[in-house]
């Protein structure tokens, strides 16, 4: 299956907290999106491992994505190096995506810059034929996708991009909560971390209003970028 969009997250619920409105929308037009967790967030204050699973497979039926795929590095610890590049670039190779969408550069949490570089690597080596994969006995011909866009997640970083994602937040939402165990709940007895405030459920919808002021529409999610965005005409910029 070749896929339009792979979106790369370190832990099952960050793809759909940084992009899961422009996922939605791009769905909606047809696209095939797929999703790739790095690990199973089996570090996470609340809930567990299995919790997540199971979640993470109902936030997917929600969005309506093509695939989705959990690698299951270990949480707080996996590194940048060869076998953790290779294990992406299989993955890569396995679905040609044109676009990959990863997570924020620079991040409160640790795996979230890690997980942002790795999988930027990984995009580019995978365009080398000399690095040789193989994937269910045969062996895969090299892939760079076209794009690759962080998403925006703890931190207020400035975007290099927004995309209107007017309409699709409910849908976000939805697919956010999914993850009980993780969000805003009054009735559970489970720790309080930072996203499970209910100051943490609002921003959701704020923090998408405000960039979507910005630009001048009702909600809009923001990405950095790696090289300069390019259009045909100053008139394609809105």
């Amino acid at each position: 299956m070749k896929l339009d969009i792979l979106a790369i997250g370190a832990h099952p619920d960050d793809v759909e907290l940084g992009c899961g409105a422009t996922i939605a929308k791009e769905i909606s037009k047809g696209r095939k999106v797929g999703i790739l967790d790095l690990t199973r967030g089996e570090l996470g204050t609340r809930g567990s491992a299995e919790i997540r699973d199971e979640e993470a497979a109902n936030a997917a039926k929600i969005l309506g994505v093509s695939v989705r795929e959990n690698l299951a590095f270990a949480d707080g610890f996996f590194v940048n190096d060869k076998a953790h590049k290779l294990e992406i670039i299989k993955i890569i190779r396995r679905y040609r995506p044109e676009i990959v969408l990863c997570n924020a550069v620079d991040d409160r949490h640790i795996d979230h810059g890690k997980g942002s570089k790795l999988a930027s690597d990984a995009c580019f080596l995978s365009g080398l034929r000399r690095i040789e994969t193989e994937d269910i006995g045969q062996m895969q011909n090299e892939w760079r996708p076209q794009f690759v866009y962080h998403y925006i997640q703890w931190k207020d970083l400035k975007p290099d991009v927004v995309v209107d994602v007017s309409g699709y937040m409910d849908k976000k939402v939805e697919a956010i909560m999914a993850y009980a165990s993780q969000f805003y709940d009054p009735d559970s007895n489970e720790p309080e971390t930072p996203i499970s405030s209910k100051n943490f459920a609002d921003s959701l919808d704020y923090r998408a209003r405000n960039f979507g002021r910005l630009v001048g529409v009702e909600h809009a999610e923001g990405f950095t970028v790696e090289r300069y965005p390019a259009v045909d005409s100053l008139f394609d910029l809105k």
